[in-house]
C-alpha cells in the first residue's frame, strides 16, 4: 500500500507540475500575443495616419494647382490688357464715340472674363505711399513737393495679382 500511495502522490506531483508549466507556457504565449496586437495596432495607427498626411498633402498641392494653372496664360495677355488700354486712352481723345464705345464694350468683356478667372487689379494712385513689397520703383525723381517725398508720383504700368500671389508688380516713379 505505501508503494501505491508514492506512486499515486508521483503521480499527482507531476500533473500539478504540468499544470503549471502548462499555465506558465499559456501566459508567455497570451503574453508574446498582447505584445505582437500591440505592435500591429501601432503599425495600423502609424499608417493611418501617414495615409491621410498624404491625402491633404496632395489635395492641397492640387487646389494650389488649380489656383495658379492658368498663371502662365495670365502672365502672356497682361501686354494685351496693356495694349488694350492705351488703345482706349488714345480713342477717347478721337471723335469717333462708336469705336471708342465698341473697343471699351471688348476691354470690359475681356477684363471681366479675367477677373473670373482670379486676375485681380492691384489698385496703385498718384500719392500714395511706396511699399517695396508691392511696388516696384522704376525711377525716382525729384518730389515736386515735401509731402509727396517716399509717395507714388506716377504708375507707368498696372500691377495685378492671380489669387493671393503677384503676379506683375505696378511699375511706379517715386519722388524723392
Amino acid at each position: 500500500m505505501n508503494k501505491n500511495n508514492k506512486v499515486k502522490e508521483a503521480l499527482e506531483e507531476e500533473e500539478r507540475t504540468s499544470e503549471q508549466v502548462s499555465t506558465e507556457e499559456t501566459s508567455d504565449v497570451k503574453t508574446n500575443l498582447e505584445a505582437e496586437l500591440e505592435n500591429e495596432k501601432d503599425r495600423y495607427l502609424r499608417l493611418f495616419a501617414e495615409f491621410e498626411n498624404y491625402k491633404r498633402r496632395t489635395g492641397k498641392e492640387r487646389l494650389e494647382l488649380f489656383k495658379t494653372a492658368s498663371q502662365d496664360v495670365m502672365v502672356s495677355l497682361l501686354p494685351v490688357l496693356d495694349d488694350l488700354e492705351r488703345a482706349l486712352k488714345e480713342l477717347e481723345k478721337g471723335e469717333d464715340d462708336s469705336l471708342f464705345k465698341g473697343i471699351t464694350l471688348i476691354s470690359n468683356k475681356l477684363n471681366e472674363t479675367l477677373r473670373q478667372k482670379g486676375l485681380e487689379i492691384i489698385e496703385t494712385k498718384s500719392g500714395e505711399p511706396f511699399d517695396a513689397d508691392v511696388h516696384e520703383a522704376i525711377t525716382q525723381i525729384p518730389a515736386p513737393t515735401e509731402e509727396m517725398k517716399g509717395k507714388i508720383i506716377d504708375v507707368l504700368e498696372r500691377g495685378y495679382s492671380l489669387g493671393d500671389k503677384i503676379i506683375r508688380y505696378p511699375k511706379v516713379v517715386i519722388g524723392n
